[in-house]
């Protein structure tokens, strides 16, 4: 078995728990040959060699994706890591938290547009009241 192979293993199934399998599984299905390179990059060096690596719990890796991906500006990848975030026992305080630090650092812009983005993935996932 070839290393990326063996790293495609080790991450898919932290993958699929951290962002859901409903997501990942989708994610896969609508590869083509194109995509599926992108597919099988990701899942082996993101999940396999990043997230599989021990010294760092899920919660604690979490946090970081939020900041660095509100500094990079991604706001998609935001979207998806508030909701893997929820899956990782992150509490809503503590993504309030880490996206107020972040703002401290990359700015109020790249801030809000986090916070926007959290806060429609927490309402949509029932963590936080829809506004009345």
């Amino acid at each position: 078995m070839s290393d990326d192979q063996a790293l495609f293993d080790k991450g898919l199934p932290i993958r699929r728990a951290v962002l859901g399998a409903e997501y990942v599984d989708g994610s896969m299905a609508k590869a083509d040959d194109f995509m599926m390179a992108f597919q099988r990059a990701t899942t082996a060096w993101a999940w396999g060699w990043a997230w599989g690596e021990p010294t760092l719990d899920r919660r604690t890796r979490s946090l970081l994706n939020l900041a660095m991906l509100t500094a990079l500006g991604k706001i998609p990848e935001v979207k998806l890591h508030v909701k893997g975030a929820l899956n990782n026992g992150i509490t809503v305080d503590e993504i309030k938290a880490t996206l107020l630090h972040a703002t401290a650092y990359c700015g109020i812009p790249a801030g809000l547009d986090a916070f926007k983005a959290a806060h429609e993935v927490l309402v949509a996932e029932g963590a936080l009241p829809g506004k009345k």
